[in-house]
């Protein structure tokens, strides 16, 4: 039944054109397909054989598909120039929301508070399953590199104190990091692709919470015992290279050791009250449960009565986080010692590490309006209806031969979710939302060279290329798939 109001759902997607499309040339079908093969083949010899920025390389993409789709020279980058535009207006003021947040959390000593206490309170033998925890929860509001940089030294110093092999521990903080990168907005590839199939924002935010449970379970403490026989390392006697007595008793001094996010987390916050572990959970679910508000008072009809209305408005996204940065300034900030001085220094600082995700992901908005104004969407589209896929298979399918191919979740986010946007619009919300997910696991899938968190992940564990295959390149496959069969399995109840 699922499989049949799928495929009828996406033949009438696909028969629905976007209004933006009525002004694209008209083109024969073998002349788009092309059209789309050349900007997709140009974006990834740009970025993997010529090392060139995705930003670059994507506005390149753009221009490619546009011409060789028969759009007139001086337009080329009309259809581009608008989707930038469009995707940076939706997007961009959210992921710069959610910086501000998680450099507060970060450098007011909350990311070490939360991580702490759930370790202090942890027995030994659960210490997989509580840097899973960890990782979650403050995976939500981080970007995944500055979760890496903040938690592995976390693993270390837990594999030390157990004497046990770090991919135990690291295993599972890997998954849960990973997992919110790919699943969970206000993370960028998730918020992007709400944006181009049109989803809402607070069911994706529930059913991706939903699905990265189990799948975090199943590719983190589960999938880590196995692991653990396969690549045997010794237990840290080092902590990215810092070692004695100042190494064994905390996990603040040896994340500031290599200059990356968060580094002088110590000096930034000396003389600083530490915020609570309350107050610090608080800040991170805040936005959270504030969408979710929304999204219950909206299925459940309610949002012309006071409290709906009050709900609704609190439950946008932009309020949501505005609302969290707002709070967080207070609960990190004035109420821990900080100068307004300070607070000001701080947010700006939170910019520059953005600027660069908000290009690729303003250019990946260009190339989805390129691929709908072109009408290459449409036809690709109608191809995976006639070929009896349901979208859900066919947009992680895209997204994951895209990961392969560039290394990049976001692009391949960018690109499956621009190339199933003309199916998205006969999907119920549900649905919808699912068909992010989808992408979403897809874009996690079979990380390896080409990947800048496939170098990161060998280099802070120790390992050889061969051991990073059998642990984080496993890892991200079993999360890709396993989050995909969690989002087919839903897709058939709800």
């Amino acid at each position: 039944m699922f499989h049949t109001d799928l495929l009828t759902q996406g033949a009438v997607a696909a028969a629905a054109l976007p209004q933006a499309a009525a002004a694209a040339p008209t083109a024969s079908t073998p002349q788009l397909v092309i059209a789309a093969v050349a900007g997709i083949a140009v974006i990834i010899v740009l970025i993997v054989w010529l090392k060139m920025h995705p930003f670059l390389a994507l506005v390149l993409g753009s221009g490619v598909l546009a011409v060789v789709a028969g759009i007139g020279l001086t337009d080329t980058f009309t259809s581009f120039s608008a989707g930038l535009g469009s995707t940076v207006a939706g997007v961009g003021v959210l992921i710069a929301l959610g910086a501000i947040i998680g450099k507060l959390l970060i450098d007011s000593g909350g990311a070490d508070r939360i991580v702490d206490t759930i370790l202090d309170r942890t027995p030994a033998r659960r210490l997989p399953w509580a840097m899973a925890l960890i990782a979650f929860v403050v995976g939500i509001p981080l970007f995944f590199e500055v979760g890496v940089v903040l938690l592995i030294p976390v693993v270390m110093i837990v594999a030390r104190r157990l004497r046990a092999n770090p991919v135990l521990v690291g295993i599972p903080a890997l998954a849960g990091l990973s997992a919110l990168h790919g699943l969970v907005p206000p993370h960028p590839g998730p918020l992007l692709a709400i944006e181009a199939l049109g989803a809402d924002l607070g069911i994706t935010l529930g059913l991706g919470l939903l699905v990265a449970v189990p799948t975090v379970v199943v590719a983190g403490p589960l999938l880590a015992i196995p692991l653990t026989r396969w690549v045997r390392l010794a237990p840290p006697v080092s902590i990215l290279g810092m070692s004695g007595p100042g190494t064994s008793d905390g996990a603040s001094d040896p994340r500031t050791s290599d200059g990356a996010p968060g580094a002088g987390l110590p000096n930034a916050t000396a003389g600083l009250r530490k915020p609570t572990f309350g107050m610090s959970v608080l800040v991170v679910l805040l936005p959270v449960l504030l969408m979710l508000a929304r999204s219950v008072v909206e299925i459940a009809g309610a949002t012309e009565t006071g409290y709906g209305t009050v709900l609704e408005f609190l439950g946008e996204p932009l309020v949501a986080l505005l609302l969290t940065a707002l709070f967080a300034l207070v609960a990190f900030g004035t109420a821990v010692g900080r100068t307004r001085q300070q607070l000001g220094d701080l947010v700006g600082s939170s910019f520059a590490p953005i600027a660069g995700i908000l290009l690729i992901v303003g250019a990946g908005g260009g190339f989805k309006q390129t691929l709908v104004d072109s009408g290459v969407g449409e036809v690709i589209a109608s191809g995976i209806a006639d070929a009896g896929i349901t979208p859900l298979l066919a947009g992680w399918l895209v997204a994951a031969l895209i990961r392969i191919a560039t290394g990049s979740a976001t692009v391949a986010t960018i690109t499956a979710a621009g190339i199933m946007a003309p199916l998205a619009t006969g999907l119920e919300p549900t649905h919808a939302a699912l068909l992010v997910l989808a992408i979403g696991a897809g874009s996690v899938f079979l990380s390896h060279v080409n990947d800048a968190g496939f170098w990161l992940v060998k280099e802070y564990f120790g390992m050889t290329v061969g051991q990073t295959f059998k642990t984080w390149t496993l890892m991200e496959s079993v999360l890709s798939v396993v989050a995909l069969l969690v989002v087919l399995l839903l897709g058939a109840v709800v």
